[in-house]
């Protein structure tokens, strides 16, 4: 290992965070919630994966010499999933040079490192580079994954071999491997971070039009698109969307992959664009119009007190 891993792991503070019983996301994802984030900047600004600070009410940041103090939430980009948070008082930890998630392949060792010491740092392999799409309309170009799994993957640090940052925990997943199936994790690759961090840290989002959502929670199952779940009060849900629903068409055309369904929706425009779905129920077409929305519209703003 060509680089201080003590340092590193200093670099690597627990995230706990509590969230409001009545927030929009708090039935997906709990009301406290505890993973990692790599601190960026000797002013506190630490880096994080944004589910962890979705509507956070209340954020506490452990270092590994037993410091905690209070967070801020700054940022969550919802493209491509990194949060920020403001250390509210002086961390007093060494830093984490960022690297670039190009500079590595497929088969290179890796250590992936949580909150906790020498006990929570793991040697790794990245055994895919690919696109990623999940059902909560979200999409990587090119995504990490790697194995075995870490325990405590939410935020997690992914390091090259020279220490350098390459990307952010964010998913346990299934990974084929050999001709077996292992339990992986899914990595943000850090260079998405770069064009947008001046930005989420002036204006606390990327200086984007935000991308229009349907609140459709769709999954990929025997190769049809089917809707699994909609977000109460969303657009989708609105327009008479059902559970259960296949997606064929997208604006009349054909869609086959979530990555190609999410596409497709985000080319017709921003935010509040009206998009035509064709959708298969109990062998009838039905064809709707969902008038999108912004996702940052229906969450809680963070306070700071």
């Amino acid at each position: 290992m060509g680089f201080d891993l003590d340092a590193a792991l200093d670099a690597v503070v627990m995230v706990r965070t509590e969230i409001p019983q009545d927030a929009f996301t708090a039935s997906i994802l709990g009301t406290e919630r505890v993973g990692n984030g790599v601190v960026l900047r000797a002013d506190g600004v630490v880096l994080t994966i944004g589910y962890l600070i979705t509507e956070a009410q209340t954020i506490w940041l452990t270092t590994n010499g037993g410091s905690a103090l209070p967070g801020h939430a700054l940022a969550y980009d919802q493209v491509t999933g990194f949060g920020l948070v403001q250390a509210l008082g002086r961390l007093d930890v060494p830093l984490i040079e960022r690297g670039s998630a190009t500079s590595c392949s497929v088969g290179e060792e890796v250590t992936v490192i949580g909150y906790g010491g020498r006990s929570h740092a793991l040697r790794a392999k990245i055994v895919a580079k690919r696109e990623f799409a999940g059902y909560w309309e979200y999409v990587l170009d090119e995504a990490l994954f790697t194995a075995p799994a870490h325990p405590q993957w939410g935020g997690a640090a992914l390091l090259g071999a020279d220490g350098r940052l390459l990307g952010i925990g964010s998913l346990l997943v299934q990974e084929a491997l050999g001709g077996e199936t292992v339990q992986g994790n899914m990595i943000v690759p850090i260079d998405p971070l770069e064009p947008i961090l001046d930005d989420m840290l002036a204006m606390g989002r990327a200086n984007r039009p935000p991308r229009p959502w349907l609140g459709m929670y769709t999954t990929e199952a025997g190769g049809q698109l089917v809707v699994g779940g909609l977000a109460n009060g969303g657009p989708a849900e609105r327009a008479g969307v059902r559970s259960g629903d296949l997606v064929l068409e997208v604006a009349g055309e054909r869609a086959s992959t979530l990555a190609e369904l999410f596409r497709k929706v985000w080319r017709l425009g921003a935010a509040g664009v009206e998009v035509p779905l064709t959708l298969a129920r109990e062998g009838a077409l039905v064809r709707v119009r969902v008038r999108t929305a912004d996702r940052n519209d229906f969450l809680k703003k963070p306070q700071l007190h």
